[in-house]
């Protein structure tokens, strides 16, 4: 599948050192404005989830820079400060995602349960809706214990001096970005544009090895992986974009489209794990079957979703 072509031109003046330290400066001030505000929501759990949000974006944003930008800055700092990034930020994310996934799958079992289009298993009326029921009950206790467990080694980590370390620096980022002296006196188009061209070109690559998704098999988790690398590729090259200042409302609807691909194959997996629970009832494990067969089947309407994305014809900006 082809990757529409995107003529990616500098943006405002300046030098790329300019533009590189304007853009991880603003982020490093979005990161610590949502550390200020989780500090401040105490037990208010919807701040608490507003903030770590935020703390998370703009710690993608800076790694996700440092990494295609890497050769402007003090390279040595820069893949210090993008380990402890990645680190943290898959952290914070863990806790979000059991509750977000728990939210999902509960939905989704109250829909199916009422769905005149789902059949019962012969000779068992009414199996899905009991079996709902005790599916429901399951995924609460596996998933509510794994967040717990995630929330314990969020507040673990948010009070080690690894991170204390970590907000130190951004907190120096904020202020002073540490540039290659060379490299950072160059023009944004003869530096960082090549450097953002090499990220589109690496999204282009993933993507092209896609398999279409009508040509998938719906059940196939095998194929998860590439589709994951590519949500992962597509942020990172939306990143630059935005550091070149540049209009992201397609990529980040194409990101979109990759969440609930990423959030419905972890969802199926859930459930299949749940399946997989000694001696439960075949109620139970109906409703599981049938629940693991609805998030797939969203895994692969998200497929199709990004790849519409990506037609030349209906994306020819991108």
């Amino acid at each position: 599948m082809a990757l529409p072509n995107h003529d990616l031109t500098a943006r405002g003046e300046g030098s790329a050192g300019d533009v590189l330290g304007t853009f991880l400066r603003a982020q490093a001030t979005a990161f610590l404005r949502g550390l200020r505000l989780h500090e401040e929501s105490g037990a208010d759990a919807a701040e608490g989830s507003d903030a770590a949000r935020s703390l998370r974006g703009a710690a993608r944003r800076i790694s996700g820079s440092l990494a295609t930008f890497r050769v402007v800055t003090e390279s040595s700092w820069a893949d210090g400060l993008r380990t402890e990034l990645v680190w943290l930020s898959s952290t914070l994310a863990d806790e979000h995602a059991y509750a977000a996934r728990l939210t999902r799958l509960l939905d989704a079992l109250h829909r199916l349960s009422g769905s005149p289009e789902v059949p019962a298993p012969r000779g068992a009326p009414g199996a899905l809706t009991v079996g709902s029921a005790r599916a429901a009950a399951l995924l609460e206790r596996q998933l509510t214990l794994a967040r717990t467990r995630a929330h314990s080694a969020t507040l673990q980590a948010l009070g080690s001096s690894r991170f204390h370390a970590v907000a130190d620096a951004v907190a120096v980022l904020a202020s002073e970005v540490p540039l290659d002296a060379v490299a950072a006196r160059g023009r944004v188009d003869e530096v960082l544009v090549p450097l953002a061209e090499v990220a589109r070109n690496r999204l282009a690559t993933a993507v092209s090895a896609l398999p279409h998704a009508a040509e998938a098999h719906p059940y196939n988790p095998d194929q998860d992986g590439s589709w994951h690398e590519v949500r992962r590729l597509l942020r990172v090259h939306r990143y630059a974009r935005e550091a070149l200042g540049e209009d992201v409302a397609r990529l980040a609807a194409a990101g979109d489209a990759l969440d609930r691909h990423r959030d419905a194959a972890e969802a199926a997996a859930a459930s299949a794990t749940a399946a997989r629970t000694p001696r439960i009832a075949p109620a139970t494990a109906y409703a599981l079957g049938v629940l693991h067969a609805d998030q797939r089947h969203e895994v692969e309407a998200a497929r199709f979703a990004f790849q519409d994305l990506w037609q030349p014809a209906a994306a020819p900006a991108l």
